[in-house]
């Protein structure tokens, strides 16, 4: 075969171009959310200033003190000063010279002077033994006329408790006596003496004493009478303690001051004891000091 036998002869005719029609593919619905609207952005609300009100209060007090104070130094600037008395007087008060021997004061007596009396033998303040009274031999803690603190603590149903009360009062020292009458009568005298300070605490401890007589279980049960001569003192009756198979037991107390001694008079009987038995013999020791 001839190669030109194969080279078609003249011009190729064109291919044949085939249309292929489009089909029209169906929309597909998409499958995302909707868009979810984003809310409005909030304004915010415009801030009330605090303190303000409070600022100008305080500022108007301030400018007000402020004023005031220079108005009242204005006033006192424009017045007149005013004189003053000298500090230092033209004659003196008090002699210059000592007074002649035969002019000088004699001293307080004993009898007017209270300090000399106390800072002496204490016990010779204690009233003389009443008419009808005798000694009683059982006072045993009673040493010629004296008491020890931690004898006379005691007396109350606190003794320890007293006792450091007393010491820490500064209690100098006690005079003490004790006389019978009749069967069983007793009458018990202490003179308290503390050491001298700024506090009284003589008076101190007799306030102490008569704050808890008016109760019925520690006390008197009353509130008593009143001390003729002294400014807080007092007398006091108890109600009669009767018990079955014993005698009945009638009290009486008085608690009194005067300077830096305290006076506690107690008596007990069988028979009954009156306002005047006490009185007589705390207003016999009252003008006794």
């Amino acid at each position: 075969m001839n190669p030109k036998d194969t080279i078609p002869d003249g011009q190729a005719e064109p291919p044949v171009q085939v249309e292929v029609a489009e089909q029209a593919v169906p929309e597909v619905a998409s499958t995302e959310a909707p868009a979810v609207l984003a809310p409005a952005p909030l304004v915010a609300a415009e801030r009330r200033p605090r303190g303000r009100t409070t600022l100008i209060i305080v500022a108007a007090a301030v400018l007000g003190i402020a004023a005031g104070t220079a108005v009242g130094y204005g006033v006192q600037a424009d017045r007149a000063p005013t004189p003053l008395t000298a500090l230092s007087q033209p004659d003196l008060a008090y002699p210059a010279k000592a007074l002649p021997a035969d002019q000088v004061p004699d001293p307080l007596p004993a009898s007017q002077d209270r300090q000399v009396r106390t800072d002496g033998d204490l016990r010779k303040l204690l009233i003389p033994r009443p008419g009808g009274w005798r000694d009683n031999e059982n006072a045993t803690l009673i040493q010629d006329g004296w008491m020890g603190v931690d004898d006379y603590a005691l007396a109350f149903k606190s003794e320890d408790y007293m006792f450091s009360e007393f010491l820490g009062n500064n209690v100098r020292r006690i005079a003490a006596v004790s006389w019978r009458k009749g069967a069983y009568g007793v009458a018990r005298l202490r003179l308290v003496q503390f050491r001298s300070g700024i506090d009284s605490a003589a008076a101190a401890f007799a306030e102490n004493q008569r704050a808890y007589m008016p109760e019925a279980d520690r006390g008197a049960g009353n509130e008593g009478d009143a001390l003729k001569g002294s400014v807080s003192g007092r007398y006091y009756l108890y109600k009669v303690d009767r018990k079955a198979g014993y005698m009945p037991n009638y009290r009486a107390r008085a608690v009194f001051h005067r300077g830096d001694v305290m006076v506690e008079i107690n008596m007990s009987d069988t028979v009954p004891i009156s306002k005047k038995d006490i009185r007589t013999l705390a207003e016999r020791q009252l003008e006794r000091l």
